[in-house]
């Protein structure tokens, strides 16, 4: 069965996305043009060469290194057209890779150079994923966006951009999270956001077991109370690996509750968190029946998309449809709107599809 899984085939199949990020998924003709017009200088003005720039940039082991691309998109998406463009163009490109459901986090507080209010950054990004959702049904696919704001974990701003999200909760924001370095930067510098986002019955994710190891997930759980885990990846530290793997006390926690893992494979190589896709730990994960997802982080920096992300994981694992799909009703079990919402996704259009390659 393995063998008849191509890649072509594999696009076509309904996928849902848990972790990408709206400045780390852009079009490098669209950078081009967008730091034209607002005189950025980029390391090169070739797309072509553009995209091979911002995946060789990152693949520089180290999360901090990584980050540190994000210079460029981030200063090309300071006016309320250019958000509304990529965000647009974000919510095409994921439909045509066959994602039907997507959560697409950014960060507020990251674009206001251009004297934009917090508010008007989420109405122009809401904006571009409806105008890009409209455009994808036109075309004869289908997707559904959900928004996650955002707060950097390293900033003062986390409570300011909680309550951003819960303002615009019935306007497209599903949900809240914390991201940057980690290392310095621990979940409970943020207490307050989360504790007034649990007051107010919404949901959020805390990036937590990327870089930094067990405390960093520990926290982000037992003293945040996150719904899910932004990577978690390091949850494997607390696996004693053998004939019958034993799982620390943290780590059967984890399992026991069903908090979901975002895991990214290809971007989790390049920050070094493992070192290559067939070291990392999402087959273990997956045998020992952890809640895994698949995701795609940064499309842009990691040269991916969410069916390359699927197409290594059965090139290195011998995954066929079967593993797909579980993957798949995984992060739509995950997802952060109403259960009703996840449900028909999953029964009136991932399920059906796949039962098709099952037969």
């Amino acid at each position: 069965m393995v063998a008849t899984i191509r890649y072509e085939d594999i696009v076509k199949v309904p996928k849902a996305l848990l972790h990408d990020h709206l400045d780390g998924g852009l079009r490098p003709a669209t950078i081009v043009e967008l730091a034209a017009e607002v005189g950025h200088e980029l390391p090169t003005t070739d797309a072509e060469a553009l995209g091979r720039w911002f995946v060789d940039a990152a693949d520089s082991g180290s999360l901090e290194r990584y980050l540190e691309t994000f210079a460029h998109t981030v200063a090309v998406m300071q006016t309320a057209p250019a958000l509304r463009r990529v965000a647009r163009e974000c919510a095409l490109d994921l439909a045509a890779d066959g994602v039907v459901y997507a959560e697409v986090r950014f960060a507020p507080e990251q674009h206001l150079e251009h004297d934009l209010s917090l508010d008007e950054v989420v109405e122009a990004v809401l904006a571009g994923f409806a105008e890009g959702t409209a455009q994808a049904v036109e075309a004869g696919l289908s997707i559904r966006v959900g928004t996650l704001l955002t707060a950097m974990r390293h900033a003062a701003r986390s409570q300011e951009i909680a309550e951003l999200a819960v303002r615009h909760r019935d306007a497209g924001v599903v949900g809240f999270d914390i991201a940057g370095a980690e290392a310095g930067f621990p979940p409970t510098r943020h207490l307050d956001a989360f504790e007034y986002l649990q007051r107010e019955n919404f949901h959020f994710t805390i990036h937590a077991g990327e870089a930094f190891g067990l405390p960093s997930i520990w926290q982000a759980i037992q003293w945040c109370g996150a719904d899910r885990l932004g990577h978690g990846v390091r949850i494997v530290d607390d696996i004693t690996p053998g004939g019958v793997p034993v799982l620390g006390r943290l780590a059967a926690y984890v399992r026991d509750k069903r908090i979901p893992l975002e895991l990214c494979p290809s971007s989790n190589v390049q920050t070094g968190a493992v070192d290559s896709i067939a070291d990392h730990p999402i087959g273990l994960l997956r045998d020992l029946r952890f809640r895994v997802t698949v995701n795609t982080d940064n499309r842009l920096m990691s040269g991916t998309s969410m069916s390359r992300e699927m197409a290594l994981l059965v090139e290195t694992f011998g995954y066929g449809w079967r593993e797909l799909q579980w993957f798949t009703i995984n992060a739509m079990k995950s997802a952060f709107i109403p259960f009703d919402e996840r449900l028909r996704i999953i029964d009136e259009v991932i399920k059906p599809a796949y039962a098709k390659l099952l037969a």
